[in-house]
């Protein structure tokens, strides 16, 4: 009685052409994984740097209304 691991039908020598084609199927599914992990790299990168961008603008903004003319007193009369 054939257990549930050899089957019948199953061959156990893999012809050269299912190699070949088992091999040209995972080079594809890793080159898929790549292609997504290079999207999210550019996508976070793009989001890093919009945040920094923004961070920055807020901080000269800040910086400028503290030195502003309009907001400093006036000196006091004696």
């Amino acid at each position: 009685m054939p257990s549930d691991l050899d089957s019948v039908e199953s061959d156990p020598t893999p012809s050269p052409q299912s190699s070949t084609d088992s091999a040209s199927a995972g080079t594809i599914g890793w080159l898929r994984v790549g292609a997504v992990a290079a999207a999210s790299a550019v996508a976070g990168g793009l989001a890093a740097a919009w945040f920094y961008r923004k961070t920055l603008t807020r901080l000269q903004q800040a910086a400028e209304d503290d030195h502003s003319p309009e907001t400093s007193t006036a000196p006091e009369d004696d």
